[in-house]
């Protein structure tokens, strides 16, 4: 994740600066400094929240095709190697070959 921050964003950048003080701060303290109730963050994979939701009672839901298209519309924005694959009723984006964040709609 650090390495498509760096090719997208010159260090100097507000927004850089931004994404590194406002999301990506307090997200490697909780992971690294905090346990137990402290602790906020908690990455998990897709398939773990898949079969929670589905637990709990709830259904997926198809994200659409104009969901797909903004999405692909902004990554032209940043370097190539950013990607958006469909599975599994999720859309994932990805840097090269590795998923960074999965997103699904649920009811």
């Amino acid at each position: 994740m650090l390495e498509s921050i760096d090719l997208s964003l010159p260090r100097k950048s507000k927004q850089r600066v931004n994404v590194e003080q406002h999301c990506l701060a307090r997200n490697i303290v909780n992971i690294i400094a905090c346990e137990g109730k402290e602790r906020v963050e908690r990455h998990e994979l897709l398939g773990k929240w898949k079969s929670r939701l589905t637990i709990a009672g709830f259904r997926q839901y198809p994200l659409g095709s104009y969901v797909n298209f903004v999405i692909k519309s902004l990554l032209r924005w940043y370097p190539e190697h950013y990607n958006l694959v469909e599975k599994d009723g999720a859309m994932l984006v990805g840097w090269k070959d590795r998923n960074l964040i999965s997103a699904s709609a649920w009811h």
